[in-house]
């Protein structure tokens, strides 16, 4: 009796695994990532004002990421995200862009700039390396957003 009543509070509780959240993530096929390689953190993402250097996403590019996921752009629902954001050395290249939701709860643009910002920090003071913050953000943005920030 005990038993079923433990199985029935752990069939009762909210799982939140992976495929609970994942459609707050992007698609691998289309957005894996995209690091610039060999930075020096010193010399680049940690200088003020290297992302407003490095941003340079076009307008047909922009479509192109709305196009692969089948999403009308809405500027205020939607961004065209890095998936490695500039502050942690990502690319602009349409493998490292895809459409955030602004919007979608819990998990959205803002809470991924919230860890962006977290991991720039521990790159530029030396808590973490580049491309350790990289490869977590890539695979997975909000496992690294629980690792770093809580849930």
């Amino acid at each position: 009796m005990i038993k079923l009543f433990l199985l029935f509070l752990l069939l009762a509780l909210p799982a939140y695994s992976q495929e609970d959240y994942s459609k707050f993530l992007p698609n691998k096929e289309f957005t894996p990532g995209d690091p610039l390689i060999g930075l020096n953190p010193a010399e680049t993402i940690c200088v003020s004002g290297y992302t407003k250097k490095a941003r340079a996403v076009s307008e047909s590019t922009k479509r192109k990421v709305f196009e692969l996921y089948n999403t009308t752009p809405q500027q205020d629902r939607y961004e065209v995200d890095h998936l490695i954001s500039l502050e942690l050395g990502g690319s602009n290249d349409i493998r490292n862009l895809w459409p955030q939701s602004y919007t979608t709860q819990p998990w959205n643009a803002y809470k991924k700039d919230k860890l962006e910002n977290k991991l720039k920090r521990m790159v530029c003071s030396s808590q973490i390396q580049l491309n350790q913050a990289q490869q977590e953000i890539a695979n997975d943005w909000i496992a690294a957003y629980k690792k770093y920030i809580g849930e």
